[in-house]
């Protein structure tokens, strides 16, 4: 209840404020002035005062009696007038005590009840006013919020016309598109912004979302929004998503179309980048970062996506690059497009940035969608499970097995044929599919349990490893560690690709990028060679030796130190050297030592004997090998044998 004055209360009672102050000091309220300010209890104070004074008065009873008296009197002139003269007589007689008592008991219950009264009509006209107020605010709130939804679709009109023009769509669209339909949900939407100017938030949208039913953080840089340029306030923004993310350990999507740091707020904007690089280094490994490319993406800025888990790119739009054509051009005379510096095609071709390369926008979404579905929330947790029961005709399926891989090491054949024949429904979700070819690897499910699957494939280069196929590999035995995925290494390897250009480009620290991914992964791993495994190749595609934990070979396969014609030339050389000086027929000569060497010893035989294979199985039963496998380790536990903070790995 709001506070009275002295003057408000006299207007109340309609007397004049001096009197009511009078009144007040006489009853011993000491008020100054009649802005002063009067409780409740000053209120009481005043009114027992008056009772008491109108009980005093009450007690006596006054009668008045009148005598007239006539007098006569003559004046200057002697004329005589008559004077009536009025005497009033007054006697004062005190009430009975009982009658006073109970006069006053009336007073008291009278009192009481206009205070009440005036109590209650107080309550009424604050209640009245609070409603008041209170329809004031909402009709003011939903006057505001149908301006900023105005001025939001506005925007969002004028976005959608710019993007479009460009082949692109607008970061909300882009949104739509990812999350499950009216799953998102945006925070800090008007951070940043300008409401009275009309700019209604910051060129980033943040906020939460699920994927087929799993919640995930995104963030995205809205190129009609001063070119998506990042400063301190989309620095903000997307600082405080990670953090989040963090803490609730979801998924962090990225959607990158950016003119890079704002050069108006200059330091200020880098610094931004530098807390973002930050937050992406504390967040991997701990919960899966998928960064899309559907803009442009240069300077400092191509480092956020370059610390993430995987990287999208479209083959039009998309554009990565540290410096760009016109520094390109003044630095070095050389002319280039920014398709052929940094496109999508040349990321995923030739320098392995990317992994994977969309058609469109709605091709590159679908994809983080996909492979978000393989992966767990955060390292604390399991991958998904889906139903999955084997049909008979994937059971045929399985059996083609024995038909796909031929017997002359020498033959190519296609890998993925294979793997379509082991996982589910035959569905294999590559990674890096254009780089690196001579490796395959991707994601999976085996019996409705994601599973990362790792392969050499003889149609390129018969599946040797190579720079680039080495990265590749090396680096997706890491993310499948990091989330809890098993491996699964299917091998056809002849061994490493020889030449000077391979040794000039660092062949030896880049395949032994591999051998740390191997060593160090506590997933459950399982390895099949199919037909050959030669070499320190052998060694370093999950071998037991290395790591792995169960591992098997087809009875034709090969396993050795050489293949048996490199063997024999060497073994045998001096041989092969006399046969030729004295005439002999030296090609069926070292048919012979090949086919011997075959024999003895390019077989799986020595591996089983020493206890790195594990089993010798059929072609058709390797799906089934796998499944059992699997289940056999789903209980494998992390260990830590060591105090070390973390190991230096070749990179």
């Amino acid at each position: 209840m709001a506070s009275k004055t002295v003057n408000d209360f006299a207007r109340e009672l309609k007397l004049a404020p001096e009197l009511l102050l009078e009144q007040l000091r006489a009853a011993g309220v000491a008020k100054r002035d009649v802005t002063d300010e009067l409780s409740e209890a000053d209120k009481s104070r005043l009114f027992e005062s008056l009772r008491a004074q109108r009980t005093q008065q009450e007690r006596k009873i006054s009668m008045t009696r009148k005598e007239t008296s006539v007098i006569k009197q003559s004046d200057a002139s002697g004329r005589a007038h008559t004077i009536q003269v009025e005497v009033r007589r007054k006697r004062v007689f005190v009430k009975n005590p009982q009658v006073l008592a109970e006069e006053q008991a009336r007073l008291e219950a009278e009192a009481r009840a206009e205070a009440a009264r005036r109590a209650e009509e107080e309550a009424r006209e604050a209640e009245r006013r609070k409603v008041e107020e209170e329809a004031r605010r909402k009709a003011a709130e939903e006057a505001e919020r149908q301006r900023l939804e105005a001025e939001r679709r506005a925007a969002e009109e004028r976005a959608r016309d710019k993007q479009h023009a460009k082949g692109k769509k607008t970061a909300r669209e882009r949104l739509d598109l990812l999350f499950d339909t009216g799953t998102f949900e945006e925070i800090g939407r008007f951070q940043g912004g300008n409401i009275a100017g009309g700019n209604a938030g910051a060129a980033v949208i943040t906020g939460f979302g699920q994927v087929y039913g799993r919640k995930v953080a995104v963030y995205a840089q809205d190129f009609s929004v001063k070119g998506g340029t990042l400063g301190t306030a989309e620095g903000e923004k997307i600082c405080r998503l990670m953090d989040m993310a963090i803490d609730l350990k979801v998924p962090i999507v990225a959607i990158v179309d950016s003119g890079g740091a704002r050069i108006q707020e200059g330091v200020a904007a880098l610094t931004q980048y530098g807390r973002i690089f930050r937050k992406t280094c504390e967040a991997s490994g701990f919960v899966p970062q998928l960064s899309l490319i559907l803009g442009p993406c240069a300077g400092g800025a191509v480092y956020c996506p370059a610390l993430t888990d995987l990287i999208i790119m479209t083959r039009e739009n998309s554009n990565m690059f540290v410096t760009g054509p016109d520094v390109v051009k003044a630095s070095t005379g050389e002319t280039i497009s920014m398709a052929d510096l940094g496109g999508g095609e040349v990321h995923n071709r030739v320098s392995g940035v990317a992994h994977y390369l969309g058609e469109d926008e709605s091709d590159a979404i679908d994809y983080a969608r996909t492979v978000l579905a393989y992966l767990p929330s955060n390292s604390e947790s399991k991958p998904p499970v889906y139903a999955y029961a084997v049909t008979r005709a994937e059971r045929e399926t399985a059996k083609r097995l024995a038909t796909i891989v031929p017997t002359n090491e020498r033959q190519p054949y296609d890998m993925l044929e294979v793997i379509r024949c082991i996982v589910d429904y035959g569905e294999f979700v590559q990674v890096q599919e254009l780089f690196g070819a001579s490796a395959l690897v991707g994601f999976a499910c085996i019996d409705g349990k994601p599973v990362g699957i790792v392969a050499n494939q003889p149609n390129v280069l018969a599946g040797i490893l190579d720079v680039d196929s080495s990265e590749k590999v090396a680096r997706f035995v890491r993310l499948c560690d990091a989330f809890n995925l098993p491996v699964v290494t299917l091998v056809d390897v002849p061994g490493y690709k020889p030449g000077s250009d391979q040794e000039h480009a660092g062949i030896i620290r880049r395949g032994a990028k591999v051998i740390y991914a191997y060593a160090n992964a506590q997933v459950p791993m399982v390895t099949v060679v199919l037909r050959k495994a030669f070499g320190g190749a052998y060694i370093v595609m999950g071998s037991k030796a290395i790591g792995a934990d169960l591992n098997f070979a087809w009875p034709s396969s090969q396993i050795a130190v050489l293949g048996a014609a490199g063997a024999v030339n060497i073994i045998h050389r001096h041989d092969l050297a006399k046969a030729k000086a004295s005439g002999q027929d030296v090609d069926a000569l070292r048919a012979k030592y090949i086919k011997e060497y075959e024999t003895s010893t390019v077989n799986a035989n020595l591996s089983l004997e020493i206890g790195q294979i594990d089993g010798m199985i059929d072609p058709e039963q390797t799906r089934e090998v796998i499944v059992e496998s699997l289940a056999t380790l789903a209980t494998k536990r992390r260990v830590k044998r060591t105090t070390k903070h973390h190991g230096n790995q070749p990179l």
